[in-house]
């Protein structure tokens, strides 16, 4: 089975962090996050993925491209024809990997559309590039399976970015609550997708928009209730909270 990431946006609120590499590419530990994604896919046997890129995308391209020599300790015999030799062996050893430029400004819905290429007629999964979670993808793909839908959307309850207060009608703060999870059920990505998810889509549309709304109209959209960890990388605060729990050894979405 492949696995679609979006890796193409602009990443507009991490400015700091990307203007000279895509958001997908900005690093936890040592690593992108676009790595520990395919990470997480490949604890469960997920190892074929299909890399959307856009917006410097020439940086994803040239990663994978020289992911051994960057990975691995190696020697190289220079010449007319070099030879490569790397020193011991990668996780990441078998991982097939296409890399795909599907346009800087193409929408999230365009993406998909503009992949179908690679993925045929079947059953695919596909997640942003910017979000880590501790999901269980072996459960979101059984559930899947067992209601026989198009599309599955795995949903989370986010943490508030404020705190919230109890405010009597006198105007006492009654409590303080430090960023609470809140009650409604947000979109985390993770999705799986049949191959009829392609006859809703086209070349120019967000996937979050029409796509998506016309499924739920159809009675066939469905959400997995994703009860753990999940946090986007959205902001350069979110970066540094992603890389402190990586170097204290508390990153949640770590199962291998």
């Amino acid at each position: 089975m492949k696995a679609i990431i979006l890796a193409g946006g602009l990443g507009t609120r991490m400015r700091e962090e990307t203007e000279f590499r895509p958001k997908p590419m900005v690093t936890i530990g040592d690593r992108p996050i676009l790595w520990h994604i395919m990470r997480t896919y490949a604890f469960y046997n997920i190892e074929n993925f299909v890399v959307l890129t856009g917006y410097k995308g020439e940086v994803i391209r040239q990663y994978f491209h020289d992911f051994a020599a960057l990975s691995t300790d190696f020697t190289v015999v220079l010449g007319e024809n070099p030879k490569f030799t790397k020193h011991g062996s990668m996780v990441e050893e078998g991982w097939k990997v296409t890399v795909a430029d599907t346009g800087q400004n193409t929408m999230t819905g365009g993406r998909v559309f503009k992949a179908q290429k690679y993925i045929g007629r079947e059953t695919f999964l596909c997640t942003y590039g910017d979000g880590v979670a501790d999901i269980d993808i072996s459960e979101l793909m059984r559930f899947h399976k067992s209601h026989g839908k198009i599309a599955t959307m795995t949903s989370v309850k986010p943490f508030s970015r404020f705190g919230v207060l109890d405010i009597s009608n006198e105007g006492y703060v009654e409590r303080f609550h430090e960023k609470p999870q809140t009650e409604s059920w947000v979109n985390a990505g993770y999705f799986v997708f049949e191959p009829k998810i392609f006859d809703y889509l086209d070349e120019d549309c967000v996937l979050e928009q029409q796509p998506l709304n016309q499924l739920a109209i159809d009675g066939e959209l469905m959400a997995y209730k994703h009860e753990g960890f999940w946090q986007p990388m959205d902001t350069y605060r979110e970066t540094t909270l992603l890389n402190q729990m990586w170097d204290t050894g508390k990153a949640p979405w770590k199962k291998w």
